[in-house]
Formats: C-alpha cells, sequence, structure tokens
C-alpha cells in the first residue's frame, strides 16, 4: 500500500445476512447480547471471570498490568496478565476432567489414513502424559528446556505436548512434512536438548519418513540435541534402525517410567511453547507464548466460539504443526473437557468422502476447517458429502484465510444442510486465540465476514499513519490496515532470541498499536471483512484492490471452485490483475470460459477489477497448512526467479505454472 494511502476502496458488496436460530440461541453459551458492552466496559473484569473456572495452584492477586496512555517503550504492549499466579496448562486439560464425572469420556477419538481406530478417554490420557513426562524427565529434560516435536497427528503428539507442559519443558512443534533442512532451522534457533519423532507418518497413501528426515537434519549438525525419542508408528521391522546411544524406542521407553509424575507450578508469564511461522522475508520467527494468558485466552474463546456442550464431538482439521492445532485442538478444547478427533492423512484418502466419513462415524457435532479445503470439497463436487450422514453436525467453522461468500454458501448449504451457524475467525499465530469472529447464540453472520471482534478484544481500522478511521466512520464503510489497539489475554510473549525483530514486525509502524499485516474493512453494520495481506492490496490505476475481492467474485462463478489473484508489474497502469483458478469437476469448460470469468468479474464488481489474464489449472501453489503462496504466482507472472519453495506441500505445481505462462507469453 503507498505511503500516501488513507483508505482502502473495497468494491465487492455482500448483502447476504444469517440471523442465528431460536432453538440454537436459547441454549447457546453466549446468549447475553448485552457481552460485548461489558466486556468492552470493563474488559479485565470479563477474563478474570474466565481465568477463574480454571485450576490455579497459586491464585493471581492482579488480571492485567497495563497503563493503555502509556503502552511501553518503544510502542509495546508492555501487558502481564494474571499476575502473582501459577498454575499448570496439563492439570487444566487433563488431571481436573480424569478426577471427575469427566473420567471415562473420550478426550481423543484417532483415526488414522490407513483406517485404524483409537480412543483414550481422560483416565487414560492422564496416565499416558505423566508416564511420558517421567520418561522426559528420565532423560534430562527440566522445566525451560526445549524439545522439539516432530511426529505425525497421532494421539502421541498431543501427549508429547501436554507431557512437556506438564514439566515446565517448552515445546517446539515442528510440522511432519517440514523438510530436514526446516527442522534442522527451527531445533537450531530454539536450541532444543530433546527430539520426538516417529519411524514414519501417512499422508495420501504414501509413507512420510520422519526419521530418516530427522537423521539428515541433525546430520547437518544439531549440537544441542542429546537423544531422540522415536515412535514405532508403522510397525516394520525393516525401517531404519536406531542409533545407539542417542535413540530410543518411544514405546520401550514410556513402559518402563512412572505413571506418576507430578505437575510443575508455572508462573502466568512462563513460556508455554515457542511455535515457528514463516516470515515474508528472512529465517522463520519463533513466536513464544506463555501459560496463564494463552490457556485463558484459549479457553475463553472454545467455550463462546464453539459453544461446547459436554456431549458434544469436536473435529478440528488442523495438524498440531500450526497454531490452530496448538489452540483449538489441543489447549482450547481439552481445558474445556471436550471429546476431540485427531486424524492423520489427507481428506481425500482413500476417497474424497474422507472427512465426512469420519464425521458420519464418530457423530461429529462441530467441524473446524479451512476455506481452502472447503473450495477443494466444492471443486471434487457434491457427490461425496451427498454420501454421508452428516446430520449429527449442529455448527461449522473457519479458519486461516478469509472465505469467499459462495464458499460460505456451499459449506452453509451442502454440509450444514442450512441448519448450523458459520463461524468464520480470524487469528494468528501471534494473537494465539481467536480474535474477530461470530459469537453463534448471538451474531448473525454474513458470508465472508468474520463479523466483529471477540469481546474484550478491540480492533479497529487505521489509515498508514495510524489513525482511526472506524472512530468517524458514522455508519458508513471504511477500509484500510488492521490494528489491535488493546492488549489480549493469549498475546505472543515475543519472538524467542529476537526482540528487535519483535519490535520491527508488529510494533514500529503503530506506536502502541499491534500490527498483524492485513487489510480490512469494516462496514455500516460495525462488520469486519478481511481483505488478506497488506501485500495482497493491489494498485490498479490508482484505485486500490484486494486480491481477495477479485477471488471472491469469481468463485462466484459457478464454474470456479478456487481462484488465486495476484497484481501484475504494469507499465501504463502500475499493475494490472492475473487470476489462476480452478474449475468445478462438472464445469463445461470452452473456448469462452476465460471471458466470461473476466465479464462475470465487471459484473460483480466493476470494470476497474477486470483481470486481464486468466490462466485455467488443476492445481494452485499452496503451504503445506494449505495456505495459497501468491508471491510465488507474483514471480511467475512478472518472469522472476522463483523464490523459496520448501514451505510448499507441491513444488511441481509452482514449475508447471510458470511453464504454462511462459508458453503463453510467448
Amino acid at each position: 500500500m503507498s505511503e500516501n494511502t488513507t483508505t482502502l476502496e473495497t468494491l465487492l458488496q455482500e448483502n447476504r445476512t444469517f440471523a442465528p436460530a431460536p432453538i440454537f440461541a436459547d441454549f447457546a453459551n453466549a446468549r447475553d447480547k448485552n457481552i460485548y458492552a461489558i466486556a468492552n466496559d470493563n474488559p479485565y473484569e470479563f477474563w478474570k471471570g474466565f481465568a477463574e473456572e480454571l485450576d490455579w495452584i497459586k491464585p493471581f492477586y492482579e488480571v492485567c498490568d497495563f497503563d493503555e496512555n502509556n503502552p511501553g517503550a518503544d510502542g509495546f504492549m508492555n501487558a502481564k496478565w494474571f499476575l502473582g499466579g501459577t498454575l499448570n496448562a496439563c492439570y487444566n486439560c487433563v488431571d481436573r476432567h480424569a478426577q471427575d464425572e469427566k473420567a471415562k469420556k473420550p478426550a481423543i477419538i484417532f483415526e488414522s489414513e490407513p483406517g485404524e481406530s483409537r480412543i483414550l478417554t481422560y483416565e487414560e490420557l492422564q496416565s499416558e502424559v505423566e508416564r511420558t513426562a517421567s520418561t522426559l524427565m528420565g532423560l534430562g529434560i527440566a522445566k525451560g528446556d526445549r524439545v522439539c516435536i516432530y511426529m505425525p497427528m497421532v494421539p502421541e503428539l498431543a501427549i508429547a505436548m501436554l507431557a512437556c507442559a506438564r514439566i515446565g519443558a517448552v515445546h517446539n512443534v515442528v510440522f511432519g512434512g517440514f523438510s530436514a533442512t526446516s527442522l534442522h532451522e527451527r531445533i537450531n534457533d530454539s536450541q532444543c536438548k530433546l527430539l520426538l519423532t516417529a519411524d514414519g507418518g501417512w499422508r495420501r497413501g504414501k509413507v512420510v519418513p520422519l526419521l530418516k528426515i530427522s537423521n539428515e537434519a541433525l546430520d547437518m549438525g544439531c549440537p544441542s540435541i542429546e537423544n531422540v525419542m522415536v515412535l514405532n508408528r508403522l510397525g516394520d521391522k525393516n525401517a531404519i534402525p536406531l542409533r545407539q546411544g542417542r535413540d530410543y524406542d518411544w514405546h520401550t521407553l514410556v513402559k518402563s517410567h512412572s505413571a506418576h509424575c507430578p505437575c510443575e507450578p508455572m508462573e502466568s508469564d512462563e513460556t508455554l511453547f515457542i511455535l515457528y511461522t514463516s516470515g515474508s522475508t528472512g529465517k522463520p520467527k519463533g513466536i513464544v507464548h506463555g501459560t496463564g494468558g494463552y490457556l485463558v485466552g484459549t479457553y475463553a474463546t472454545t467455550k463462546l466460539v464453539f459453544d461446547l456442550k459436554d456431549d458434544d464431538v469436536y473435529f478440528c482439521t488442523a495438524d498440531c504443526g500450526w497454531i490452530t492445532g496448538h489452540s483449538y485442538s489441543v489447549y482450547g478444547p481439552l481445558s474445556n473437557g471436550a471429546t476431540i478427533v485427531m486424524y492423520e492423512g489427507a481428506p481425500d484418502m482413500p476417497d474424497k468422502d474422507r472427512f465426512w466419513k469420519i464425521i458420519e462415524k464418530h457423530k461429529v457435532t462441530i467441524l473446524y476447517t479451512a476455506p481452502t479445503a472447503i473450495r477443494s470439497f466444492m471443486k471434487w463436487g457434491d457427490e461425496y458429502p451427498n454420501r454421508c450422514d452428516l446430520s449429527s453436525l449442529r455448527l461449522l467453522g473457519t479458519v486461516g484465510e478469509p472465505i469467499n461468500p459462495e464458499a460460505w454458501i456451499w459449506y452453509h448449504s451442502r454440509i450444514g444442510n442450512e441448519n448450523c451457524p458459520i463461524i468464520d475467525t480470524w487469528w494468528q499465530t501471534e494473537t494465539g486465540m481467536i480474535m474477530i469472529t461470530p459469537l453463534p447464540g448471538i451474531t448473525p453472520t454474513k458470508p465472508g465476514s468474520a463479523t466483529k471482534p471477540f469481546p474484550g478484544v478491540r480492533a479497529e481500522i487505521v489509515d498508514d499513519q495510524g489513525r482511526s478511521l472506524t472512530s468517524s466512520m458514522r455508519g458508513k464503510e471504511v477500509g484500510g490496515i488492521l490494528a489491535i489497539t488493546r492488549p489480549w489475554p493469549a498475546m505472543t510473549r515475543g519472538i524467542y532470541n529476537d526482540p528487535i525483530r519483535f519490535k520491527e514486525t508488529y510494533w514500529s509502524r503503530f506506536p502502541g498499536k499491534y500490527f498483524p499485516g492485513d487489510g480490512a474493512k469494516v462496514d455500516e453494520d460495525g462488520y469486519f471483512w478481511l481483505l488478506g495481506r497488506i501485500d495482497d492490496i493491489m494498485l490498479v490505476a490508482g484505485h486500490n484492490i484486494s486480491t481477495m475481492e477479485v477471488e471472491s467474485a469469481l468463485v462466484d462463478n459457478p464454474m470456479v471452485a478456487e481462484a488465486a489473484v495476484i497484481g501484475k508489474a504494469d507499465p501504463v497502469k502500475g499493475q494490472s490483475i492475473a487470476a489462476f483458478i480452478i474449475l468445478r469437476a462438472d464445469a463445461n469448460h470452452t473456448g469462452e470460459t476465460i471471458n466470461e470469468l473476466k465479464n462475470h468479474v465487471v459484473k460483480k464488481i466493476g470494470a476497474l477489477a477486470r483481470p486481464d489474464d486468466i490462466f485455467i489449472t488443476s492445481e494452485l501453489p499452496k503451504t503445506r497448512s494449505g495456505k495459497i503462496m501468491r508471491r510465488l504466482l507474483r514471480d511467475v507472472a512478472e518472469g522472476r526467479i522463483l523464490g523459496d519453495t520448501t514451505t510448499l506441500a507441491d513444488p511441481a505445481v509452482v514449475t508447471a505454472l510458470k511453464s504454462q505462462y511462459e508458453d503463453k507469453e510467448g
């Protein structure tokens, strides 16, 4: 966005509204419409109420130490949460439920791609976690030590996270699809003392050789690693042998240790975990999260946003290698005593109805998945969900990026049978918890809008100088840059060993306000619409246009399943619009398709947003978490050497697109 831009023009309009169903609203966890005003008037009292629902070893004496009139040196929000209090995240997620009426309740339902199923009750989970925690201590792991976890999406992954939390060790989960180089980099940056891994995992019918990759990473040089625990996941007698003196068989070692391991008292601000997120440039950032504030934030948001009830079966499809898996597969739902589903594998194995089969089999009531996945389901066709009984579902959520209105409508009608609230959530690794979201019993929803800040969270739209645009909007729509202007409990405590980068990335642009790097608009009803990263705002003939708006216009066409739009350097207009699209399986593609799609964008938005180029492709370049890498598409469109592709799920996709683009240009 240019330095002299004060507002962001937003062109795509969406007027459909869906009110909460009375039968849902009457029994929702959040049903008092005054909750927003109550939390805004006294946010610290609001957060205190949720904190007191957790078990504290030593009570806190102050909710938050923060002076709004003096944010702190260099513009940081120097907030400290739940001062004087000590607690343990593992105790709150496991022990307190294993000791009450939930002891025999399923805590984890596991399903694997090859078809294995396993159920762990809270009582059984506590035993497994205590043995694993004892094992870690036996290997010399103590409070504050960093432990790297590089595993498939199996119960032992969650058990390892909780075992670390139990003894005060800091876990650093690395997604099991990352390369040896990525693993090596993350181990060394956080100086991990122990690596927890597996011989392999399953993905799309193939084995991901995790131990082989781990050996490659360690052979590059990881001097801080002393031992490796290896889970025999595959049962292959011909697997890579363990290295004597360094490696230990997980089951043998854990079985030999005690099922009694006390929980370590943790001060509220003491570190619970480090999780690395890719930076736009440079090495990945090790985002640090504390214990008390993070747990309160994830506990509260899970309870209200997902309306969790004791009989719910909750399925978050995210891997624990991402923040969504941390906050809403493990800590948030387990602290609420929920039953969670963990799935190891791809959504199209052995067929494209795998998620729907899991929902049918386990009577899942809440599904939380990504817009990227939803658009893939649309592309595959309605026949797959139509095969399955999805009547157990009562709430649907989305996470990861803004959802196109038509994908929202498909999710609502085809998966929710028009009976389930759609909870579109905005948040980040750095925020730790959901920040902008509907409350399903209170908030009317609009397809494509994350609606309103969660109670107690204060967000606004600012211009390039950080001046508020929402404070004086007077019922008019405004667009600009999203900023968070009040501390929240789960906020990151920093970037590991890099305070300068922490300041420059998040606090230097708007001192005293958190800068998440996203463009957004607020409509006349006060609803927030996320427009993507500021880098994804195109400047076309002097007008700022969001890539998300053009993508949504394209996906609105019944032929289109998914679209990725980028701005390409143009000598006349500054930038021209290029779109890469995936058609639905039943689309009737003719020689006129591209012109039809260009005209459809004009109809939905206006001539200003007409794409100059449209490329039809079978795949888009996505990270392993499912996000489209528009940076690489810009490299393709502008003829540059391709940037870093190590985080791509399939690097061959962008190479094929490059060849297709060059053929057309030639």
